[in-house]
């Protein structure tokens, strides 16, 4: 039956956009750039989240051990790998397959154990997989569904689970960021990565997580120092970039 089957959010059109990119992952002057310099703040929140939620202590070693985390979208697993290192057993899932390898291949160079599935968020949580953590970054903005995305993504947590969900904000500011300054100007992404209107406000983002049945529990944005050229946390600025936290009751 047709209503049997699981809704799928996939947009193939982002995936084969994103699959063009798969080996540029690893490279922190390619196509990738902006994610390995908005690396250092993305984990800043997604570590300190994690620890206040499950009451784990960062300065000891391996601090994550037994947890279970899911990276979804997790493409050469720019997460996924500091996750592993910090003692999480890690899933990372990818709708691009070509991603999958490139982030395998690195994995091995680096010695860690990680879980790298060609696969997508309704596949899983079809399969009954349930996770601590879902890391769910840059990703909610590309789908066909984001409602439908971040209601599989409450399916996949455990009672008690923690989901972190970064996206862009939708307004002028981010328009002349991260489209004509991110895309045309600096060159730092392909035109055509970033489709604005695709882009969700953090009240409506907050609107589609508690519509899923997750409680909404931090918002921070991530803001960019053309000065310092580097991303720190905003408890304020939401303007562009920002982040959340919700946990599954």
């Amino acid at each position: 039956m047709p209503g049997d089957q699981p809704m799928n959010t996939v947009d193939p059109a982002e995936v084969a956009k994103f699959e063009a990119m798969a080996a540029e992952w690893w490279n922190p002057n390619g196509k990738f750039k902006p994610l390995h310099m908005l690396n250092p703040c993305r984990l800043d929140y997604i570590t300190g989240q994690i620890a206040a939620e499950f009451g784990r202590d960062l300065t000891q070693p391996q601090p994550f051990a037994g947890l279970r985390l899911l990276d979804i979208g997790c493409g050469g697993g720019l997460l996924s790998e500091p996750m592993a290192r910090l003692g999480a057993t890690v899933v990372g899932a990818d709708a691009a397959g070509r991603n999958i390898p490139v982030a395998q291949i690195h994995a091995e160079q680096q010695g860690l154990a990680i879980d790298y599935r060609h696969t997508t968020a309704e596949a899983l949580a079809e399969a009954g997989e349930e996770f601590d953590v879902v890391l769910n970054m840059e990703v909610v903005e590309h789908v066909a569904d984001p409602q439908g995305f971040i209601t599989t993504c409450r399916r996949l947590l455990k009672p008690g689970g923690l989901m972190i969900c970064s996206t862009l904000n939708r307004n002028p500011k981010s328009f002349m960021m991260a489209i004509v300054g991110a895309e045309y100007v600096m060159r730092w992404l392909p035109k055509g990565t970033h489709e604005w209107q695709k882009f969700i406000t953090p009240d409506e983002l907050y609107g589609l997580i508690r519509t899923a049945g997750l409680d909404p529990v931090d918002r921070k944005g991530m803001v960019f120092n053309p000065v310092s050229w580097s991303w720190s946390l905003s408890d304020r600025d939401l303007s562009v970039n920002y982040v959340t936290a919700s946990v599954k009751r």
